[in-house]
């Protein structure tokens, strides 16, 4: 299997690359971004992605900083109430029931955008929880991968960190609950769309590490998507461009009760069949992600933050 990698090397260099199944990276020509990957129509990425992947391996995982796969122009856009665990989730939550029970069956699905690129974390980056909220879940997605052309080209595993309290007290403040430093994670590589034969029938896992053993644990698939991801792409791209792409995450499946809460010290640990596994710790504190703004110009400030975990 083929992915597509951002990273840094150790003078700092931002490159992009193919990475391979033994950790082997072979570097695109001409350093583009991942932006102008998205440019190019599927036919000329996955041509581009099979010849560089045919070359020899110039650089390894464990030697370079792992980047989040977002950068340019691109935008993380997210999509709500999909599956019915979420509409149930957010009817039991908010004190605005009715409005979740319109959306899950309405022609015109809940979108909203996430976040920039900067603001994104990855694979052992932390997540933070916000200080004003005492409710706090991570929520386990599918997200696609959509060139400039609207095509979904790959695919990563995504945490919509959402604070269930803000958004329960009313809808308007969804904003606030969804759009904070340390909500937004997604895995490192993006696996080509050419590369999962069904991305309609895909398990997905949680697991909340604290304290060494499991403090919530759940499972999904994507066969209960509620919605198309066609749909959602259709409308997320009506009346507005996306020069450089876009990555939308797709709403989730798992909604722990409300007796369960993030804290800090806690590790999320989501996976999702055939396209990778997204760990991040959590912070309870969103000034303990104040680096991700030295890590605009100084990509290498993310290693002291970058925790690693067992196989």
């Amino acid at each position: 299997m083929t992915r597509i990698v951002r990273f840094a090397d150790e003078a700092g260099t931002v490159r992009t690359g193919v990475a391979d199944d033994a950790g082997g990276i072979r570097a695109f020509p001409g350093a583009p971004l991942v932006a102008e990957l998205l440019r190019l129509p599927m036919s000329e990425l996955r041509a581009l992605v099979e010849n560089t992947a045919s070359g020899p391996a110039a650089a390894h995982e464990e030697d370079v900083v792992p980047l989040p796969p977002l950068d340019g122009l691109m935008e993380l856009w997210a999509a709500g109430v999909t599956y019915e665990r979420s509409r149930e989730a957010r009817v039991e939550e908010s004190t605005e029931q009715s409005v979740y029970e319109r959306i899950y069956d309405a022609e015109r699905p809940e979108l909203f955008f996430k976040s920039q690129p900067w603001r994104v974390v990855t694979d052992g980056e932390p997540i933070a929880v916000r200080d004003d909220s005492e409710l706090n879940v991570p929520e386990p997605e599918l997200a696609l991968v959509l060139n400039r052309h609207g095509e979904t080209v790959g695919y990563l595993v995504a945490d919509d960190v959402s604070s269930r309290s803000i958004e329960g007290e009313n809808p308007l403040y969804l904003p606030q609950a969804k759009i904070y430093a340390g909500s937004a994670a997604v895995s490192w590589a993006i696996v080509p769309a050419w590369e999962i034969d069904a991305p309609d029938a895909l398990d997905i896992t949680m697991a909340v590490w604290r304290d060494g053993e499991a403090a919530y644990r759940a499972a999904t698939s994507t066969a209960a998507f509620h919605r198309t991801p066609r749909g959602l792409v259709d409308h997320l791209w009506r009346c507005q461009p996306f020069p450089d792409g876009a990555v939308l995450s797709t709403g989730t499946g798992i909604v722990p009760a409300l007796d369960f809460t993030l804290r800090a010290g806690d590790v999320v640990e989501i996976s999702i069949e055939g396209v990778g596994v997204l760990r991040n710790p959590v912070r309870g504190h969103q000034a303990e992600l104040d680096w991700l703004v030295e890590a605009i110009a100084e990509p290498l400030t993310r290693r002291a933050h970058r925790s690693h975990f067992p196989e």
